[in-house]
C-alpha cells in the first residue's frame, strides 16, 4: 500500500555502463553498479525483501532477498550483490525457498501475530512477505531469557514477549511499538541517509534489540528527532505508524500534490479512506524533495480541518461590532457595491489589493488582473515586498532575471556552499537535509550569520568557517570576500572576459581592491576576524563548484537589494553560474512567493516582470483582458498604509496574508488599517488584520482546489483538489465572483483555463499547460519554445541580460543605532515546527515543539540584566515594546538577541522599526536597536491588543 504508485526497487538506481544478464531465464540490461535485486524489478521480477527499500543505501541485514548465481558458491543477498556482464541467477529455486522460510520463521517468532487488530494490517510488508515466501506455521517463541539467550524454545504463546518495552506514544503524530520491530535498520537508516539527524540508534543486543529515539531513556519527543516522518515511511512493520492511521484505518486512494508550506515544493500523496485524509506521505517523484519531506508537511495539515477555520462570510459596518453571517450573494454584493463608493468619493486610486504567497499563481494572477483591469489601477503587491522584494530588484540587474539559477538537485555537484543569512534546517528542513547529505560526502560549508545555526556544528556536520557577523554589515562581509579574491588574483577571468561586461569588471575590480574594503579594515565593523574572512575567500574562489544559498538575512535589511548584487559579483566574480553545482540560490520562504512575483504582483510589473509603463507589454494584456490599463506603478504596501492614514487610500482586499502580524511597526499598520473604509480579509481564520476587517470572505486550503504553485527554484508544481472545499468555493472562484460583480464578466470554469491565459500572455510560461505539468510531473521556467520541458539551470551559454554587470556595493551602515537607551541588535527569524506568522501550525500538534516565542540572550547579556532561564522580560525599541520569556543560549553573540515571530501575543513586529530596503522597501527585520529588562508580564500595549481583538472576534451566527 505505502507504494501502490511507484513500486520500490529495493535499492537506489545506479548510472554505469549498461550490463546484461539473465534472471530466472529473462534477458535484463542495466546500468553497471545496479544490484542483483534492482534487475529483477526491472524485469518484473520480485525478489523478497525487509530491509531494502529503494531510498536507502543497501544494507544486507534481513536475508531475505537471498538468491543463486551460476558459478558462484552460496546465496548472496540480492541487495547488496552488483550485477555483472553474462550474469545467471536464479531467485526461485527449494533452497532459495527453504532458506527464506526459515528466515522469516525467526522474524515472526519474536512479532506479535494481532494481525487482525494491528493499524498496519493490509500495509505490513512482513504481513506480505510472510504470505510471498510461503510461511505456514512457526515453530520458535523468543525466549524469555533476555538477550543472552542462544536457543529456541517450542512455541507455547502467541502474545507479546513479556521483555517488551511499552510504547512510546509522546510523539504527537506517531506511535512506536518496540514489540513490532524487526530490527531491520531502515528507520536508523533513514534518519541518518535521508534526513541526516542521527537522532536512533539499535539498542541493545539479540533478543533484545530495539529501536531507540536518543539516549537510553528518553523517548521520541525529547530526543533530538525532528519529526521529519523518514523514520514512519521505511518502516515495514507497525513499529512505527502514523496515529492517524490507527485512528482511521488504513487508506485506499491517493492524489498527489504540492505542500502548502515552505519554497520548497514538497510533492505527496495526500491518502484518503474515502473523502477523509489519512496521512500525507512525500511522493518518491517528486523533483523537490525526491520523497523526503519535514514535519510541516508530513503532519501538520490538520488545520484544514480545525474547528477555528471560518467558514461562512461575515460582514460588519464597523470593526468595533460584532460580526454577522450572512450568504456569498451579500458578502460578495456588499463588497463590490462599497468598493465602487469608495472610487467615486475619492477616485480610482483609493482602493487596492494585496495577493497571497499562499495561494496558487491561477488565484494570485486573478488578484492582480482584478486590482489592474476591474479596480482600475496598479495598486496591487504581496507578500515578498516583506522578504525578497531586494532578490527581485538585484538578481534581474546583475543576471537580467528575477529568480534563483538552479534546481535543488544541483546541490549534490557542489563542492563548496555558502549559506548567508538562512537557517535552511528550520526554514527549509528538506533542502537542507539533502545539503547535509552532501556534506558528508565531502564538500565544505561556509556559514555567514549572527548566529549559530544548527549547520555550524550538529551531527556529522560541520562548518569549515563561521562568520559571525554584526546584524546589517552584509554588504561589509560580501565585498572583503570580494577583495581578497581580487587583490589576490583568484577570480576567473576567462569567465568574467567571455560572459560578463570587462569594463565594469575593472571598475568593480578597483572597488573591491581598496584597502578599506581589506578584511583587516573591515574586522571591527563586522566582528569577523581578518583571517576567517580570507580563509573563506581561498576555499570558495578554489574550491570547486561554488553554490551561494541565502536567505531573508540578506534581504531584510536597509541594504538587501545591495547585498543580494554583492552575492551575484561573488558568483561572477569566481565563476560559479551556469553549470550544475553552482549558482546563486534564494530560499523562498513561503510556499508560492516565487509564483506570487511571477504572476505581477508588484504594483510596477505585470505578470513576467515586465514594467506596466511599457506599452508592448500593456498591449499583450490589454488585448487579453479588453480593457486599458493605467501606465503608472500604484502603492506598495508602506504606501498604502501612510495613504490610508492621510485619507486618501480607502478600501483594500487581503488574500491570504496576516500584515498586522507580519509587516513592520506593528502601531503603524495598525493605525492604516483603522484609517480604511473597508478592509476585505480573504483567509481560513480570523487572523490579526481581520481584527480591522469590514468583510471577511472564507478561503480555501491548498488540499480543496485545483492549480500550481512555484518553488524556489522556479518548480512549477501542480496543486490537485483533495477533498471538497468546505467554505463552497476555491479561493479562484470567489475572486471571480468579486470581480463580476464590479463589472469584470468573466467566466473561467477551472484553473487550466487561467493557466493557458497566464501562459498567452508571459513568455518564460509560455510552454506550460496542466497536461505538460501531469506528463512530466513539474517543469521549470523559463519554460516555452526554446525550453519545452523546461529549464533546471539558468545562465547555462549567457545571461538572460546578456552580459553579466558587477555593480560596485559601497556599504552604507543603516540608520538604526545601538545607543545608552537601546544597547542591544534584535534580528528575527523561524523555528522548524512553526511557519510564517504560525496560523496554520498553530493549529496542529506542532505547538508542542513550539508554543511560544521566545528571546534568545547570550548569557553575559543575560546576567548583566539579571535574567535567568525562562524569566518574562520587557523587550524596548524606539517602536515599541513587548514582553516575552527569555532563553538563555550562546547560539548568539554577546550585544544581539534573537527571536522568533510565529506567535500574535508576541507581536514581535511592535518593536522593529520601519526603516526599510533603498530600493524596494523591504523592510529591516534584521536590525533593530533594542533594550532587555527583566518583566512582570505582558506590557500594557499586549493587554489592550489583546482587549481589542478579543472584541473583534465576537460572531453573531447565522441562525441566531
Amino acid at each position: 500500500m505505502k507504494d501502490f504508485i511507484i513500486p520500490d526497487m529495493g535499492t537506489p538506481a545506479a548510472t554505469g555502463a549498461p550490463v546484461t544478464l539473465t534472471i530466472d531465464g529473462v534477458a535484463v540490461t542495466v546500468p553497471g553498479g545496479t544490484s542483483v535485486m534492482r534487475a529483477a524489478a526491472e524485469a518484473g521480477i520480485p525478489v523478497p525483501k525487509l530491509c531494502a527499500t529503494d531510498s536507502l543505501d543497501a544494507f544486507g541485514s534481513c536475508r531475505l532477498c537471498l538468491v543463486e548465481i551460476e558459478g558462484r558458491a552460496g546465496t548472496p543477498a540480492s541487495c547488496t550483490t552488483p550485477v555483472a556482464p553474462g550474469m545467471v541467477v536464479h531467485t526461485q529455486t527449494d533452497t532459495l525457498a527453504r532458506l527464506r522460510r526459515g528466515v522469516m520463521e525467526l522474524y515472526i517468532s519474536d512479532h506479535p501475530l494481532d494481525c487482525l487488530t494491528c493499524a498496519a494490517n493490509g500495509d505490513c510488508e512482513l504481513q506480505d512477505m510472510a504470505g510471498a515466501v510461503g510461511l505456514r506455521e512457526v515453530r520458535y517463541a523468543a525466549p524469555e531469557g533476555g538477550a543472552m539467550a542462544t536457543h529456541f524454545q517450542p512455541r507455547t504463546h502467541t502474545g507479546p514477549n513479556p521483555q517488551y518495552r511499552p510504547k512510546d506514544t509522546s510523539n504527537p503524530y506517531f506511535t512506536y511499538d518496540p514489540a513490532k520491530c524487526i530490527v531491520c535498520n531502515r528507520c536508523v537508516r533513514a534518519c541518518e541517509e535521508v534526513q541526516g539527524t542521527f537522532a536512533l540508534t539499535i539498542e541493545g543486543r539479540g533478543w533484545d534489540s530495539r529501536v531507540q529515539a536518543g539516549a537510553a531513556g528518553e523517548d521520541f519527543l525529547n530526543s533530538d528527532c525532528v519529526s521529519c516522518g523518514a523514520c514512519v515511511q521505511a518502516c515495514p512493520t507497525a513499529t512505527l505508524v502514523e496515529n492517524t492511521v490507527i485512528e482511521t484505518g488504513t487508506p485506499d486512494r491517493a492524489i498527489v500534490t504540492t505542500c502548502a508550506y515552505c519554497g520548497v515544493g514538497c510533492s505527496f500523496r495526500a491518502e484518503l479512506r474515502g473523502d477523509r485524509i489519512v496521512r500525507m506521505v512525500p511522493w518518491k517523484e517528486g523533483k523537490a524533495n525526491r520523497g523526503h519531506s519535514c514535519v510541516k508537511g508530513r503532519f501538520a495539515w490538520g488545520y484544514a480541518t480545525h474547528r477555528d477555520r471560518i467558514l461562512a462570510p461575515m460582514i460588519r459596518a464597523s470593526i468595533d461590532d460584532p460580526w454577522q453571517e450572512v450568504t456569498w450573494e451579500e458578502a460578495i454584493a456588499f463588497t463590490a457595491r462599497r468598493f465602487r463608493e469608495l472610487q467615486a468619493e475619492s477616485g480610482p486610486g483609493a482602493i487596492g489589493g494585496i495577493t497571497s504567497s499562499r495561494c496558487t499563481n491561477e488565484e494570485t494572477y486573478l488578484v492582480q488582473k482584478m486590482i489592474r483591469a476591474v479596480f482600475g489601477n496598479n495598486n496591487t503587491d504581496t507578500c515578498a515586498r516583506v522578504c525578497h522584494s531586494p532578490t527581485g530588484y538585484g538578481l534581474r540587474n546583475t543576471f537580467g532575471t528575477s529568480a534563483g539559477t538552479q534546481d535543488f538537485d544541483s546541490v549534490e555537484q557542489s563542492d563548496v556552499v555558502l549559506v548567508i543569512g538562512a537557517n535552511p534546517t528550520d526554514g527549509h528542513p528538506v533542502f537542507a537535509s539533502r545539503l547535509k547529505k552532501r556534506l558528508r560526502q565531502g564538500a565544505k560549508l561556509i556559514v555567514i550569520d549572527p548566529r549559530r545555526i544548527d549547520l555550524v556544528r550538529s551531527a556529522h556536520v560541520e562548518a569549515a568557517f563561521h562568520l559571525p557577523l554584526c546584524p546589517g554589515t552584509n554588504v561589509a562581509v560580501l565585498t572583503a570576500l570580494a577583495h581578497v579574491i581580487v587583490t589576490e588574483g583568484l577570480y576567473d577571468e576567462t569567465f568574467i572576459r567571455t560572459r560578463c561586461d570587462w569594463d565594469e569588471f575593472q571598475d568593480y575590480a578597483a572597488f573591491a581592491a581598496d584597502p578599506a574594503h581589506a578584511p583587516e579594515a573591515v574586522a571591527a565593523l563586522t566582528g569577523v576576524s581578518a583571517a576567517d574572512i580570507r580563509g573563506a575567500a581561498r576555499l570558495f574562489a578554489q574550491g570547486g563548484n561554488g553554490a551561494i544559498y541565502y536567505g531573508l538575512g540578506v534581504t531584510e535589511h536597509s541594504q538587501g537589494s545591495t547585498t543580494v548584487m554583492a552575492i551575484a559579483n561573488l558568483a561572477m566574480l569566481t565563476g560559479n553560474i551556469g553549470r550544475p553545482g553552482v549558482g546563486v540560490n534564494p530560499l523562498r520562504g513561503q510556499n508560492n512567493v516565487q509564483g506570487s512575483c511571477d504572476m505581477g504582483s508588484f504594483p510596477h510589473e505585470l505578470p513576467g516582470y515586465r514594467h506596466v509603463g511599457d506599452a508592448a507589454t500593456r498591449a499583450v494584456f490589454e488585448a487579453a483582458w479588453g480593457v486599458a490599463l493605467d501606465p503608472e506603478p500604484g502603492l506598495r504596501i508602506p504606501n498604502m498604509l501612510d495613504a490610508a492614514v492621510e485619507g486618501s487610500f480607502r478600501g483594500l482586499y487581503v488574500q491570504g496574508e496576516d500584515i498586522l502580524q507580519s509587516d513592520p511597526d506593528t502601531r503603524h499598520v495598525a493605525a492604516g488599517l483603522r484609517a480604511m473604509d473597508l478592509v476585505v480579509v480573504h483567509d481560513l481564520f480570523l487572523n490579526e488584520t481581520a481584527n480591522y476587517a469590514h468583510v471577511f470572505l472564507p478561503g480555501s486550503t491548498f488540499l480543496e482546489k485545483d492549480g500550481t504553485f512555484t518553488n524556489a527554484e522556479r518548480r512549477i508544481n501542480r496543486v490537485r483538489r483533495v477533498m471538497a472545499p468546505l467554505n463552497g468555493f476555491a479561493d479562484w472562484e470567489i475572486t471571480q465572483m468579486l470581480a463580476n460583480a464590479m463589472g469584470a464578466g468573466w467566466a473561467y470554469t477551472h484553473p487550466a483555463q487561467i493557466m493557458a491565459e497566464i501562459a498567452a500572455t508571459t513568455p518564460s510560461f509560455a510552454g506550460v499547460d496542466y497536461d505538460l505539468l501531469d506528463r512530466l510531473g513539474s517543469v521549470q521556467w523559463p519554460c516555452n519554445e526554446a525550453a519545452p520541458e523546461g529549464t533546471p539551470v539558468m545562465h547555462v551559454d549567457g545571461f538572460v541580460r546578456g552580459r553579466g554587470r558587477f555593480i560596485t556595493t559601497e556599504y552604507v551602515a543603516t540608520d538604526e543605532r545601538t545607543g545608552p537607551r537601546f544597547p542591544l541588535l534584535l534580528t528575527t527569524g523561524r523555528i522548524l515546527s512553526q511557519y510564517n506568522v504560525g496560523a496554520q501550525t498553530r493549529r496542529t500538534a506542532n505547538v508542542v515543539w513550539h508554543d511560544e516565542d521566545r528571546l534568545e540572550i547570550h548569557p553575559q547579556d543575560a546576567e548583566n540584566r539579571g535574567v535567568r532561564e525562562g524569566d518574562w522580560v520587557r523587550l524596548a525599541s524606539r517602536a515599541g515594546e513587548t514582553t516575552l520569556r527569555a532563553l538563555v543560549t550562546d547560539r548568539v553573540a554577546p550585544g544581539v538577541v534573537y527571536t522568533t515571530f510565529h506567535h500574535p501575543d508576541t507581536q514581535a513586529n511592535v518593536v522593529t522599526t520601519d526603516f526599510s530596503d533603498w530600493a524596494t522597501n523591504c523592510p529591516e527585520y534584521k536590525v533593530t536597536a533594542v533594550q532587555v529588562a527583566r518583566s512582570n508580564g505582558p506590557t500594557g500595549w499586549q493587554q489592550d491588543y489583546a482587549a481589542q481583538a478579543e472584541r473583534a472576534r465576537r460572531i453573531v451566527r447565522a441562525a441566531e
